[in-house]
C-alpha cells in the first residue's frame, strides 16, 4: 500500500506540473512560425532570392560592358644616341614618363537570339525556383501537422488514461473498504492493486511520450526546446464534394506537374540558345582615352599629349567549331524530349497518388466514425459492468476486462481520427490545395 500511495502522489505532481500550460498552440500559429521560423524553408527562400537575382536584368547579357583602363610607366636609364649626321648624344639617367586612361565600351548587338533565350531560361528557372520552395513548404506544413496531431493524440490518451487510472483508484478504495467489512476476501484488492500500477506506468509513460513529442513538435518550428504548450485536438474534415473536386483540379495544382512544365520550357529554351551558333554574332566597340608622355633629350620628341575617341563594328561567324556546337544542339533536342517522356511518368504516378491516397483516407474516415460507435458501445458496457460489480453480480476481473475495453476503444478512436486527418492532409497536397484550406 505505501507503494501504492507513493505513485499516486508522484502522478498528482506530475499533473499539477502539466495542467500549468496557458499557451494554446492554434493550428493557425503553429504554421505561421514554421513559414516565418522553420529552417528548410528560410534556406529554399534564399534560393528563391538567388533564383530571381540571376533571373534579372543585371544577368541578362542585354547591357553593355564598360571598362576603365589607366597606368603610368617611370624609367630611368642611361642613354647614347647616334643621329644620322653623325652626331652623338649621351644622356645619364635619362627619364622618361608615360601616362594613359581610357574608357572602353563592348556591346554585343546580335548573338543569333542566345542571349534572349538564355533570359527567358533564367526566368523559368526562376519560377521553378518557386515551386520548388512551394514543395518544401507543403514538405514541411505535411510533417508539421504529423507531429501536432500526435501530440493532440498523446494529449487526449493522457486524459483517457486519467480517467482509468481515476476509476481503478476508487476501485481499490472500494475494495479495501469491502475487505475491511468482510464483504469479499484480499483477492479483489490484490486485483485492483495490480491494475492500479498498471494504469500509472501507462499514464506516466504516454506523459513522457507526450513531452517527446512537443520537442519534436518545437524543432519543427525552430523554437524554444522546453517550451510549454497545448494544442488544439479539434480536427474538422474537408466537405467531400469539395475534396472531389481539388481532385478534378489536381493536373493544373499539382507542384510536380508544374515543376515538370517549367522543366519542359527550360529545356526548350536552351535547346534554341544552342541554336545561336548557327548566327553570326554582331559586336559594337567604343573607346575613349587619352596618353600623355615626356621623353629626354635623345629622343625626337620632348613630350606627347594626345587624347580622342574611336569607335567600331565587328562582326563574328563562327562556321565551324569542330562539331562541338552541333553536338550540344543534338543534346538540347533529346533533352527537350526527355522532359516531356518525364511529365508523362509523373502524370501516371500522380494519378495513381492520388487515387491512393484518396481510397486510403475514405477507408480510414469510415475506420474513424466506426471506432466513434465502438467507443459509445464500450461506455455503455462499461457503465453496465459497472453497476453489476456493484450489485456482486460480476468479478473484479470481469469489470477490468470492460474497463480495458474501454480504454482500447478511446484511445483507438483518438489514432483513427489524427490518422484519417493526415491522410487527408496528403490529399491535399497532393490534389495541390494544402495551403489553400482552413485547418
Amino acid at each position: 500500500m505505501e507503494n501504492i500511495r507513493i505513485v499516486i502522489i508522484l502522478l498528482f505532481s506530475t499533473a499539477v506540473m502539466m495542467a500549468q500550460q496557458p499557451e494554446l498552440l492554434t493550428k493557425e500559429e503553429a504554421i505561421s512560425e514554421t513559414l516565418e521560423q522553420n529552417f528548410g524553408i528560410r534556406v529554399a527562400k534564399n534560393n528563391t532570392e538567388i533564383s530571381e537575382n540571376n533571373s534579372g536584368i543585371l544577368n541578362s547579357g542585354f547591357l553593355p560592358s564598360l571598362i576603365g583602363n589607366a597606368g603610368a610607366t617611370y624609367n630611368l636609364e642611361d642613354q647614347e644616341a647616334t643621329f644620322q649626321d653623325g652626331t652623338v648624344s649621351t644622356v645619364d639617367g635619362a627619364e622618361t614618363t608615360r601616362y594613359n586612361a581610357s574608357l572602353n565600351l563592348n556591346y554585343t548587338l546580335f548573338d543569333g537570339l542566345g542571349r534572349w533565350y538564355d533570359y527567358k531560361r533564367l526566368k523559368e528557372l526562376y519560377n521553378l525556383s518557386e515551386l520548388q520552395t512551394r514543395e518544401t513548404i507543403e514538405t514541411t506544413v505535411l510533417q508539421l501537422f504529423s507531429v501536432y496531431y500526435e501530440v493532440a493524440r498523446l494529449s487526449e490518451n493522457e486524459k483517457v488514461l486519467e480517467e482509468t487510472f481515476e476509476i481503478t483508484k476508487r476501485r481499490l478504495t472500494r475494495a479495501e473498504y469491502a475487505f475491511e467489512y468482510g464483504q469479499n476476501n484480499k483477492l479483489d484488492v490484490l486485483n485492483a492493486e495490480v491494475d492500479l500500477v498498471t494504469d500509472s506506468i501507462n499514464l506516466m509513460n504516454t506523459r513522457q511520450q507526450l513531452r517527446n513529442t512537443k520537442r519534436d513538435l518545437v524543432v519543427v518550428l525552430n523554437s524554444e526546446l522546453e517550451r510549454d504548450f497545448r494544442v488544439d485536438t479539434v480536427v474538422q474534415f474537408v466537405s467531400p464534394l469539395v475534396l472531389e473536386q481539388f481532385v478534378r483540379q489536381a493536373d493544373t495544382n499539382n507542384v510536380r506537374l508544374l515543376q515538370a512544365e517549367r522543366n519542359i520550357l527550360i529545356s526548350d529554351y536552351n535547346y534554341k540558345a544552342n541554336k545561336s551558333i548557327y548566327l553570326p554574332t554582331v559586336g559594337l566597340t567604343g573607346s575613349y582615352g587619352g596618353n600623355k608622355g615626356n621623353f629626354p633629350a635623345t629622343n625626337f620628341l620632348a613630350s606627347n599629349v594626345s587624347a580622342g575617341f574611336s569607335a567600331g563594328v565587328s562582326l563574328r561567324w563562327s562556321l565551324f567549331d569542330g562539331g562541338s556546337g552541333i553536338t550540344g544542339v543534338k543534346n538540347a533536342r533529346i533533352d527537350t524530349e526527355n522532359r516531356e517522356l518525364q511529365k508523362q511518368q509523373i502524370i501516371m504516378e500522380v494519378k495513381r497518388d492520388i487515387a491512393n491516397a484518396l481510397g486510403n483516407y475514405e477507408n480510414l474516415l469510415e475506420v474513424f466514425h466506426l471506432q466513434e460507435q465502438n467507443v459509445i458501445t464500450a461506455i455503455n458496457n462499461f457503465e453496465r459492468s459497472n453497476e453489476r460489480y456493484k450489485l456482486g453480480q460480476i468479478s473484479s476481473v470481469e469489470l477490468r476486462q470492460a474497463q480495458l475495453n474501454l480504454l482500447n476503444a478511446r484511445t483507438n478512436k483518438n489514432l483513427a481520427k489524427y490518422e484519417a486527418k493526415l491522410a487527408e492532409l496528403e490529399v491535399l497536397q497532393l490534389t495541390g490545395q494544402l495551403l489553400n484550406v482552413e485547418f
